[in-house]
């Protein structure tokens, strides 16, 4: 039987893509789980890797953060509005935590349930998690949800043939952009919002420089309703050229359009 030290102290993993730097202390943090039982009666070599040799695991990797997280702490921090509870709680009992799992179908469980006043119970647990089954209707009856505005913009282009009746034909939306404050953009788009451009800046401050992993506008606009936003206002600019000085070539028209949503 292999033992533990066969292992670095300080482990890669892939799991579904995402890549995560992590100690073997983390990962062997709760006894008889999956991830103890792979990291303690294993060695490296029976372990499947990706082509960089960090250990891979087929598993939802966003939701594994928390799966870590909860491994560092022993508590569950989810953030407000989490809507992925149930997989969550899939991804617990995959990797054999059961007290993690009975946290998750503890709060299931509460918010189905009202006291007499109507009013959504609290979960009984040890750790600060929140969670809604529905995020519109919470967003908009509780007394902490904070308000605010969000800037949703994107660039577009398309091109139209001389013949104006003819179909345009439009490209990709190639990235939208978030605009706000970074605890409330946080809030409401979650892991769906990339920071890589502003990593830094402190939840209090606002920033312009966030962008969606979305590639549709649709996905914004839904994820800002169920946290109970409106939209409030929206402008869009646009600017059309030759493709080149053939005045024969197709236009190239360039777009840019916001949407200011506010709860």
């Amino acid at each position: 039987m292999a033992r533990s030290s066969t292992f670095p102290e300080i482990v890669e993993l892939n799991v579904g893509g995402q890549v995560y730097v992590t100690r073997l202390e983390t990962l062997t943090a709760a006894p008889n789980s999956l991830l103890w039982s792979k990291f303690t009666q294993s060695s490296p070599a029976d372990l499947p890797t990706d082509s960089k040799g960090r250990f891979f695991f087929d598993r939802d990797g966003f939701l594994f953060r928390y799966i870590l997280d909860y491994l560092r702490d022993s508590e569950l921090s989810l953030p407000e509005f989490f809507k992925e509870r149930k997989r969550l709680q899939k991804e617990a009992d995959f990797f054999q935590l059961p007290e993690l799992s009975r946290r998750l179908a503890a709060v299931s469980k509460d918010s189905s349930s009202t006291d007499d006043s109507g009013e959504q119970e609290e979960a009984e647990l040890t750790s600060p998690v929140t969670t809604s089954s529905s995020c519109s209707d919470r967003a908009l009856r509780s007394p902490g949800a904070s308000s605010g505005y969000i800037t949703v913009g994107y660039r577009g282009s398309y091109t139209i043939g001389r013949d104006i009746q003819a179909d345009a034909k439009f490209r990709r939306v190639a990235r939208i952009t978030v605009c706000g404050k970074i605890s409330l953009t946080k809030e409401v788009f979650g892991e769906t919002l990339n920071e890589s451009r502003d990593p830094d800046r402190p939840p209090d401050k606002y920033t312009s420089r966030y962008y969606l992993k979305y590639n549709f506008l649709e996905q914004a606009f839904d994820r800002l309703a169920e946290a109970g936003f409106h939209m409030v206002a929206c402008n869009s600019t646009g600017t059309c050229s030759y493709g080149s000085s053939d005045p024969g070539e197709d236009k190239l028209w360039t777009s840019y359009t916001e949407y200011v949503f506010s709860r």
